[in-house]
């Protein structure tokens, strides 16, 4: 049978510069020095990729699609203005009002690890998202937590049949079915776009990745 309510989500981030700054003592640099030298150290400690790790990024766009039995709907949440705390609010209030099962593409690997330790940092809850079982006897053997439950489908691990080696990049899935692939900017451009103020496209950009 399938869900009442589908939710599926992105978001995009840039790097933690006052977490950088503090962590490296690198109070005498500006933001974009200090971002050059985390992704530095970062290449120093991996030895092959300047991906910061899931604590050191921001959250500056979730864009969502929700199906429920009436509506369609496709948006980011909150507006160009709102602060991390409020997007990752939202973000749970709509886990709460429409309990939906959600979908993302290494939503598992990235997205909900992300949003994990910026939620501790900014004190955000959710009730439902959190729950096991101990209160609601439906999350016992079905929740948000769980990676082989069904209130979160990541579909690159299920089409990847869990195997790390057979992992695909979205882009690459969206050209092989005839759809557009990447379209304006990418993850990389995130950090330079809000910088210039440009925040609005970087909503925009992450709207087309769901």
């Amino acid at each position: 049978m399938l869900p009442q309510s589908v939710l599926v989500f992105d978001i995009e981030t840039i790097p933690d510069v006052d977490l950088g700054r503090r962590l490296n003592s690198l109070d005498q640099l500006d933001d974009d020095d200090v971002v050059k030298a985390m992704r530095t150290l970062r290449v120093q400690k991996t030895g092959t990729t300047d991906f910061l790790s899931h604590p050191h990024h921001q959250i500056v766009a979730i864009s969502a699609v929700l199906r429920t039995a009436e509506t369609l709907r496709i948006w980011s949440l909150g507006d160009a203005q709102a602060s991390e705390a409020e997007l990752l609010r939202r973000f749970f209030d709509g886990i709460e009002k429409f309990r939906p099962t959600l979908v993302s593409w290494n939503g598992s690997g990235f997205d909900l690890p992300v949003i994990h330790y910026r939620a501790l940092k900014n004190q955000v809850a959710s009730r439902s998202y959190w729950e096991t079982g101990e209160t609601d006897r439906d999350f016992k053997f079905n929740n948000y937590l769980n990676r082989y439950h069904a209130r979160h489908i990541d579909l690159m691990d299920v089409l990847s049949g869990y195997q790390a080696r057979a992992f695909a990049p979205l882009e690459e899935i969206s050209v092989m079915l005839g759809l557009p692939g990447k379209m304006g900017i990418s993850g990389s451009q995130v950090w330079d776009y809000v910088r210039s103020g440009q925040i609005s496209a970087v909503r925009d950009y992450c709207e087309t990745d769901v």
